[in-house]
């Protein structure tokens, strides 16, 4: 690493993209991983769909015990 950068050419915001959507990624444990790939494939899904619909139903319960 260097001692010191050079920004004096650098440009503020030039990624910046107001509104942009921050998609967060999960990371599972091995064995729940596997345990959800064979309910998607059970259920013809996919894993995507099959976390959110499962965390839908999660957050449904909790709410209704709230």
């Amino acid at each position: 690493m260097k001692r010191e950068y050079d920004f004096s050419k650098g440009v503020r915001g030039k990624f910046y993209r107001k509104g942009a959507a921050l998609r967060l990624p999960i990371y599972l444990d091995a064995k729940l991983q596997e345990q959800v790939q064979r309910l998607a494939e059970r259920n013809g899904k996919d894993v995507c769909e099959m976390v959110n619909q499962l965390v839908r139903k999660e957050i449904e319960v909790i709410e209704e015990f709230s």
